[in-house]
């Protein structure tokens, strides 16, 4: 049976980052740039891998290349980014692995007909192979709105991925919670005025205002995601 949570708490919809923080695919592309840096005759530091998590392509390259001391054309750099791409494309045609807590998360927002999103930096292209592989998993497709890095004006930091996906979901953005893995992330979820729950994989998470970070997603409702919306809402009453 369907139990409808909105009528008792401000929770309208949660908003799902995909690599790091629902699968385990952000360390592919670690992967793929440490390769793409061999090819080009160097070693990517940790720290500047560190630096690329859930950045674009763009912001990506220009870290892999300042770190290599490397000079590319743009020409290179969309070569180069297309290679990481199809390097990682071929990584996700392995079995899905879910983020701990991020499936049991998931079904109970879909099972409660809370709106969905997932908004993330991946390409369609990509993001399209996980959807698959979600839906072949949990039986249906669970998101009702997903926003990709390359159907956006501007990707994370900046808000627009989270606005497009709060519009389109027809939602009130104070009502919305917003999961995320990355500093870059969770800067975009508080610019358009969500909560965000961090939840660090690959990179540490900074304190931030209006930031909640915890270790998991294990175990987490969505009863805890209202409490941060109802914290939320006493502090600015206390303001």
């Amino acid at each position: 049976m369907s139990l409808d949570v909105r009528p008792r708490c401000l929770l309208q919809a949660v908003l799902f980052d995909m690599d790091g923080t629902l699968v385990e695919t952000e360390q592919h592309w670690g992967a793929a740039l440490f390769a793409l840096a061999r090819r080009l005759g160097g070693e990517m530091s940790a720290a500047a891998r560190e630096q690329t998590v859930g950045t674009s392509m763009r912001t990506s390259m220009g870290v892999l290349y300042a770190d290599l001391g490397l000079t590319r054309t743009e020409a290179e750099l969309v070569a180069d980014s297309r290679w990481v791409e199809d390097a990682v494309a071929e990584m996700l045609a392995g079995p899905l692995d879910w983020r701990p807590g991020a499936r049991e998360l998931l079904t109970e927002a879909r099972d409660a007909a809370l709106p969905t999103a997932l908004v993330t930096t991946t390409p369609r292209r990509l993001t399209d192979l996980v959807l698959a592989e979600v839906e072949r998993d949990l039986g249906a497709l669970p998101f009702d709105v997903t926003v990709c890095g390359d159907e956006v004006p501007a990707r994370k930091p900046d808000p627009a991925p989270y606005r497009q996906a709060v519009t389109a979901l027809g939602v009130d953005a104070a009502g919305c919670v917003a999961l995320e893995d990355s500093l870059v992330g969770a800067t975009a979820g508080l610019a358009a005025g969500l909560a965000v729950l961090g939840v660090p994989s690959l990179q540490p998470l900074p304190e931030l205002p209006g930031l909640v970070r915890r270790d998991t997603l294990a175990g987490v409702r969505l009863a805890d995601l209202a409490s941060l919306l109802t914290a939320r809402a006493e502090a600015d009453a206390r303001a």
